[in-house]
């Protein structure tokens, strides 16, 4: 299985404010009260059945402007080389992202969210829902960043993981603004 190519398809996009990388928080918790928009494409929208009993939701994207990954990195908060994969970096061999977002309401195929820390225009995989009795671990412990998850709130995306593209306007991802 090794080397194996595996293709997914985008279930939707996501809309937010941010029109580039640069200024983006680094994580959910640092874009408290900065509203989205996820747009679930119409073959799709079934899926959502159920959705809006739950306060909050995972959303899984595509990195889809990334430099070419490293498997040592300089991470946000860091200035020490660290493994990719000890970090949250979006320059992986696989770009997925994560970020568990606030649902504020569902209309159609349209979920409103908060506290986004993802790029306009970002292709999304796949939505959970957030469950803490599944996903909390209280116990749990976060290495080299002990020292550094103050930072968190400060920090913002300064570019150093992008590709150098233009920003593009496809009509499949970019026909809906925020409300």
């Amino acid at each position: 299985m090794s080397g194996e190519e595996i293709v997914y398809k985008p279930i939707g996009v996501i809309r937010t404010p941010f029109k580039s990388p640069l200024g983006v928080p680094i994580q959910p918790s640092a874009g408290r009260g900065i509203k989205g928009l996820v747009e679930v494409f119409p073959e799709y929208s079934e899926g959502l059945k159920d959705l809006e009993g739950f306060s909050h939701i995972i959303l899984v994207y595509h990195f889809h402007l990334i430099k070419k990954f490293s498997l040592k990195v300089i991470p946000y908060m860091d200035n020490e080389s660290r493994g990719v994969f000890a970090t949250r970096a979006p320059a992986r061999p696989n770009p997925i992202g994560i970020s568990i977002v606030k649902l504020t309401g569902i209309e159609g195929n349209r979920l409103y969210v908060e506290d986004v820390d993802i790029v306009d225009g970002t292709p999304l995989l796949d939505i959970k829902p957030y469950v803490p009795d599944f996903d909390h671990r209280p116990d749990a412990r976060i290495g080299w960043l002990e020292k550094r998850v103050k930072k968190l709130k400060s920090t913002r995306d300064d570019g150093r993981f992008i590709k150098k593209v233009k920003y593009c306007k496809s009509p499949r991802f970019f026909h809906h603004s925020l409300k």
